[in-house]
This record gives structure tokens, sequence and C-alpha cells, in this order.
């Protein structure tokens, strides 16, 4: 039976896409789950599954066309199957039509215009006289002058020989108010033109206003010590020195975010009207900045990856959506069932995400700041690190978001929980 394949959403604010690549041929065979083409969105390249299998009897749309979600881009069957006809797949946008040239006339002769001669404006006052290379002519003691004054040389008039600079000159100067005013300084000027977006940044917009929109957001910080955990990183990175493993803080944070969500698998669900819709794996997000704009891929299954296999999955992640060995892949961009996102390494110390519709919420990281604590009574050196979850109203209330966290910190606090 011949089954039509179509240009798939990978997201909500998804409405058309491009074939960047086919990856098979017609007259290949293709199986359930075989990567088929790669797509680009407005977000990033992505690889499409196929959900059939048999040939892949007919590609419909060519590579490096645009076209809405929705289309038929192929067609998947037995040898023996009839292709249905369809019309050429139109372009999602196409350009406008260059409009025919109206034929030429012949224009009648102008009449000679006798135009006014100009009055040739005022000569300016003579002002500071750059030399060969731009360097103002002034005096050495002009321009200490100058400098004491907090002047700008070259507004100042020279009357000297050539247009220098003289020490007269300097004394006798009198700044304009806006002269004054910017002390003595050439005003500065922003560039004030529009910028307009990419369509990547507004596909953010579309969806963090749907999200902020849609989804009640509220937010619970925890403070986690991070003494034990750093330590607990130090001694396992010198130990996979030899294996070329290395992990992060943000890979002890996706880890210690999986073992919660293990415990209160609420928050890996999606609210749906009536009812919540359970997982039975936890996607967790991953939010990574591109030059582009944001984009929130997902690590798949992380409740069964150690946390060097959570590392290498994260570094992998990273590659492929900076176009580096790879694509992501559709599952990648669309399934993710909670999400995080951290600032620690621009060092930003406390912030709240947008949660990524449909999750139930995000858990957003700053930088581990080295503060004093006290212990025991004493106030000794420490390592703190602050985390908040935004959390769907919908889904839970803040006291079932505050037990969340309350895991995640006792994980970090407790770091052989990471090794389980």
């Amino acid at each position: 039976m011949i089954s039509e394949v179509t240009m798939p959403s990978m997201g909500a604010d998804m409405t058309e896409g491009t074939i960047a690549k086919w990856l098979k041929a017609e007259g290949d065979a293709v199986s359930r789950g075989d990567k088929i083409a790669e797509i680009e969105t407005d977000k990033t390249v992505v690889e499409m599954e196929a959900y059939s299998e048999g040939l892949l009897r007919k590609i419909v749309v060519p590579e490096g066309t645009m076209v809405d979600v929705g289309t038929v881009i192929a067609f998947i069957g037995d040898a023996e199957d009839d292709i249905p006809e369809v019309a050429e797949a139109a372009p999602a946008a196409e350009a406008p039509k260059a409009e025919a040239a109206a034929p030429a006339q012949a224009a009648p002769t102008p009449a000679p215009v006798q135009q006014a001669t100009p009055t040739p404006p005022p000569a300016p006052a003579p002002v500071a006289t750059a030399a060969v290379g731009g360097r103002v002519k002034a005096s050495p003691i002009a321009r200490k002058i100058a400098e004491e004054k907090g002047f700008d040389i070259s507004q100042v008039p020279g009357t000297g020989p050539g247009g220098r600079i003289t020490k007269s000159d300097v004394e006798n100067f009198t700044p304009s108010p806006q002269f004054a005013a910017s002390g003595g300084r050439a005003p500065v000027v922003m560039d004030g033109s529009d910028t307009p977006l990419s369509s990547m940044r507004q596909a953010i917009a579309r969806v963090t206003v749907k999200s902020k929109t849609e989804n009640p957001h509220y937010y619970v910080t925890h403070e986690v010590n991070m003494g034990p955990a750093m330590t607990f990183r130090a001694q396992l990175n010198e130990a996979l020195v030899d294996d070329g493993d290395r992990v992060s803080v943000n890979d002890m944070v996706l880890k210690a975010v999986t073992t919660a969500l293990l415990k209160h698998p609420k928050w890996n669900s999606s609210f749906d009207g009536d009812k919540l819709i359970g997982h039975s794996d936890i996607n967790l997000g991953v939010a990574i900045a591109l030059e582009e704009g944001l984009i929130v891929p997902a690590v798949l299954g992380i409740q069964n990856m150690s946390l060097i296999e959570i590392s290498r999955a994260v570094r992998d992640l990273g590659k492929r959506a900076r176009g580096e060995g790879g694509s992501l892949t559709q599952a990648e961009m669309t399934q993710g069932t909670f999400g995080t996102s951290n600032l620690g390494m621009f060092g930003t110390d406390t912030f709240a995400a947008i949660i990524v519709p449909p999750n139930a919420g995000i858990i957003a990281v700053g930088a581990v700041k080295e503060v004093p604590v006290v212990k025991d009574g004493q106030i000794v050196p420490g390592k703190v690190m602050n985390a908040t979850i935004s959390a769907d109203h919908r889904v839970g209330d803040g006291a079932e978001a505050a037990i969340l966290m309350g895991e995640f910190q006792k994980t970090l606090e407790n770091p052989a929980r990471l090794m389980l």
C-alpha cells in the first residue's frame, strides 16, 4: 500500500520547512525509523524519520525547496503500487513576479530651467587643522593645557601659522554648551536603525509568547551547597584523564534533575485539558545558545544513562546542534519531556527560564560561586549555586515543586548519589 510522506512539524511553532538533503534515493528500501531526509527549520537542521516501510517510490519535493508543514514530499510503497498524481509542490513563499515593463514612449524635450545661483555658505570658523596622517597641529604646551582642562584639542580653533593651535588659543577657548556638557568629548551617536528579525528569532518569539501566555508559570529557588560536588568532580575528572572523558558541572546538574524526576514522575508529564500525559522516558532538554538563537534539544532516555554517558551524550548533542558531525534528529527536537538551562558560564547568579511547551517545567542554574558560609557555628569558605524551577501550575503546586527541588539539591549535596 502506498504511503504519503509529508513535511513534518518539528515543533508547535513550525509552519514550513526546507528539504536540505535527501538521505535516500528513489528505489531505495526504507524501514520504519530510517533517516530519509534532512529538514531545515527556523532553528536547525533535523533528520526526518520514516514512519512506514517499503521502497522510496517517488520524491515529490526536490532538495532546496521550502514547503508548508503537511505537504506531500514523497511516497513509500511496494514496487507494484500505483503512485498517485499530485500537483507540483508550491514553495512556501514565492518571490513576487516582476511587472512587465511599460513600452517606452518618446518624452518631450523639457524646457531649460533657469536655476538660481546658490548663495555660498559663510566660511566656518577655523578649527584645529590636521596634518598629514590626521594628527592635529598644536604646540606641546597647548596640548598639555587642553588635557588639564579636559578639552578635545581637535575642537579648539587654531590661530597660529597654518592653523596651528597655540597656548593662548586653548586658554581663550570657550566650549559650546553641547561641548561642555559632553566634558569636551565628541558626541556619541548610536546606530538607531531597525534590525530585521531572522526566521529563527521570530520562531523563538512565537513559542515564548505562547508559553508565557498559556502556561501559568511560578518559580521556586533553592541554594545548593556545591562544595562536596566540586570536590567529587575534581577527583572524578582526575581518574578519567586517561579515558579522554571529563564531567562538567552541567553534567552533574542533568543527572541530579533526572534523579529527582525518577522520584517525582508527575513533573515528567504534560498538561492536556482533563489529564496529565505521562511519559515512559525522561527526555531531558538542554538549552543551547547558537549564534542564530536558542534551541533546546533533548537527551533521549537519560534515565538509563550513567553520569559519564550523560557527559558524552551532551557533548555529542552540542556538536551536532552546531553542525559538527551530523544533525539533530526529529525526536531530539520534538520529544523533550522536561527542560534545563545553565547561564553559569556567563557569571549569572540567579535567573528563571521560560518553560518549553508542552513540558511541565524547566530548571535554571547559575554559576557556582565562592561565598562565606556558616558551618558548625563558624564562618568558612564555601561554594554555592542557585537553582530555580519554572513550573506549570496546572501540573503541580508550589509545595510539589519545592519537593522536587529538594530531591535535586540532596543529590548534588551528596554526590555519591550521582553514580547510582
